[in-house]
């Protein structure tokens, strides 16, 4: 296999002198955190009072997390560390309290910012003569600029469609030969049954890869996707804290995502004790931004879950890889005291044939107990006045979930096509059950 750097000294740079780059950028963060209003008095009560208190990376250990709630309490500028004129955009991520966790960028954050993403997208093989489609949600959503930015500073045919209108997506592939593609996972399923209702045949099309994320999904939706729309689909991560996409991406090998360290330092950790985990045990990821002058975050709970692979990779890449996310801590579900990711449940539901690209979770009180009920939309192939076959389709679905997962739930199987599709994240759980006051 053909590898390409995009930055081959930075992204193949020796361990020894990637640590040594880390501290000295992470000793530039420091100092820049200490001009913000919330690290100031953080910082004073952790005894560091300069960058010459971090003699090694060992001691970002002495640093407090930093959660998306002090991100809320220090709107709009507790994080701000250079002057408001120096400033040239902001993304911000809304959230249930009302409250934007908002992000500043400097001329030279949108420079570097744009770098990462474009590593991230040469490493799979593409080049400036691939032309790209950007079906993300532009706007405040980092992941349309991001994702934009880095296409254009490799020289890619750039065309910014936008997130929706499926109608209007095949007519710009078709038009302009479009053969990379960003959008959620959600939406490359929703863009195959669309395929097939408006008569677009694939050798129409020129597409050969696809960038998904913005959601976590598993690898028999990936594998599903792939085998649907004859492309290579690679996994992309990212969150608007640490500038958007761009933080981490797969290689060809599309075996981890290479976590780009001269840019952020990661850590995994035990989410309830907050106690570092070695490599290779899943816990919660925790992240500090080295690349960004307008808005310093040191010790980030992401609230993703992780782990880093313990092997290196065979594209020759020094920078350590993080196993796909499998979900977040905040998105778990305890039914009947059983912990339950929705990950888990599309895992299940994706490797079984019949069942259709689309699925909704809903969780509800009946008496004392938790309910779950797994709704599916089936195959195209599948003909839903025909009982017996459903009937058996259903008990397997049930069966298998129930072996996995140890809950026994209902399921319930819906024509193809029939369950709402979100046109940016999908919403994948709906929770009834009432809230304690």
């Amino acid at each position: 296999m053909n590898y390409q750097y995009w930055n081959e000294k930075m992204e193949t740079l020796p361990r020894p002198e990637l640590e040594a780059y880390q501290l000295s950028q992470l000793k530039s963060t420091v100092d820049r955190a200490l001009r913000t209003t919330f690290y100031k008095d953080t910082f004073i009560k952790a005894g560091i009072r300069s960058s010459d208190d971090i003699k090694s990376l060992a001691d970002l250990q002495r640093i407090p997390f930093t959660t998306k709630h002090d991100l809320r309490e220090g709107f709009p500028y507790g994080f701000l560390s250079i002057p408001l004129d120096d400033v040239v955009r902001l993304h911000a991520s809304s959230g249930t309290t009302g409250i934007p966790t908002t992000i500043y960028f400097s001329a030279a954050d949108l420079k570097r910012w744009a770098g990462f993403v474009a590593r991230c997208i040469y490493g799979t093989g593409c080049t400036k003569s691939d032309v790209f489609q950007n079906m993300i949600t532009y706007g405040l959503f980092t992941g349309g600029l991001g994702f934009h930015a880095g296409g254009e500073e490799i020289g890619m045919l750039v065309i910014p469609s936008g997130a929706g209108n499926t109608t209007r997506q095949f007519r710009l592939m078709q038009d302009f030969g479009t053969t990379v593609v960003h959008a959620t996972p959600s939406f490359l399923l929703h863009v195959e049954a669309k395929m097939k209702e408006e008569g677009i045949s694939r050798e129409s099309l020129k597409l050969k890869k696809a960038f998904a994320g913005a959601e976590p999904y598993s690898e028999d939706t990936r594998r599903r996707i792939e085998a649907l729309l004859h492309i290579d689909v690679y996994n992309s991560y990212g969150l608007s804290e640490m500038n958007g996409p761009g933080v981490a991406f797969e290689c060809q090998h599309k075996d981890g995502l290479h976590l780009w360290e001269d840019g952020y330092i990661a850590e995994i950790v035990n989410p309830e004790t907050l106690e570092p985990l070695p490599d290779g045990e899943v816990g919660e990821l925790v992240i500090t931004c080295l690349c960004r002058e307008a808005t310093t975050l040191l010790r980030y709970r992401t609230r993703d879950l992780s782990a880093f692979y313990t092997e290196p990779c065979p594209c020759g890449r020094t920078h350590r890889r993080l196993r796909r996310i499998t979900g977040r801590t905040d998105d778990m579900l305890i039914i009947n005291g059983v912990n339950l990711f929705p990950s888990q449940i599309e895992e299940v539901i994706m490797g079984i044939r019949e069942v259709g690209n689309n699925y909704l979770i809903v969780v509800e009180k009946e008496g004392v107990m938790d309910r779950l009920t797994v709704k599916t939309e089936v195959g195209a192939d599948i003909f839903m006045d025909d009982t017996r076959p459903l009937n058996a389709l259903k008990e397997k679905i049930r069966k298998t979930l129930q072996a996995s997962i140890t809950i026994n739930p209902r399921v319930e199987l819906h024509e193809n096509g029939s369950l709402p599709v979100s046109e940016g994240k999908a919403v994948r759980v709906q929770d009834k059950r009432p809230r304690d006051v």
